[in-house]
């Protein structure tokens, strides 16, 4: 049962991180193609659900599974729980990184910024765009914690 908790905490967290990896490469691109217009369509595409429906589901679930995993191997292998301590550490910090500087901005970009305001969804836009790539870091940082940790447990055995 232990393994099971671990094995999906580290498919949570690489799908989390990969999915992380696409907003950067294929939707940010596509919001800023040509804003106002990229903007005003992925406004209208996003008026049902959001990739930010998924994080709300998925990310609390990393975290819990992550923190189940550190209860869990607590005590079972010399070193392993600094590393899973370190994966939950960095998916919180993650997650908090998320609500304090990418929340502003998806509001600036999805709901209150008028489409006549260039500079101010450029700048958004931008901003979310570049910082996007450290959230995408931290994940896998805590994603290589987490096999770190996997490792600790399988060499102990």
């Amino acid at each position: 049962m232990k393994n099971i908790i671990l094995f999906a905490s580290i498919s949570v967290a690489a799908g989390l991180m990969f999915v992380n990896f696409y907003n950067s490469l294929v939707d940010a691109k596509s919001w800023g193609s040509d804003i106002p217009n990229s903007i005003s369509a992925a406004r209208e595409y996003f008026k049902t659900v959001n990739p930010g429906n998924f994080f709300r589901v998925y990310s609390p679930v990393n975290q819990v599974l992550a923190l189940l995993a550190l209860i869990l191997f607590w005590k079972s292998a010399p070193g392993a729980r600094i590393y899973l301590g370190a994966a939950f550490g960095m998916y919180v910090v993650s997650e908090m990184f998320t609500f304090a500087y990418f929340f502003p901005r998806n509001d600036i970009m999805w709901k209150t910024a008028l489409l006549t305001d260039l500079d101010t969804l450029r700048k958004a836009w931008s901003e979310w765009s570049a910082m996007n790539w450290l959230r995408t870091f931290m994940l896998l940082v805590g994603l290589v914690f987490s096999f770190l940790s996997l490792h600790k447990i399988y060499s102990f055995r």
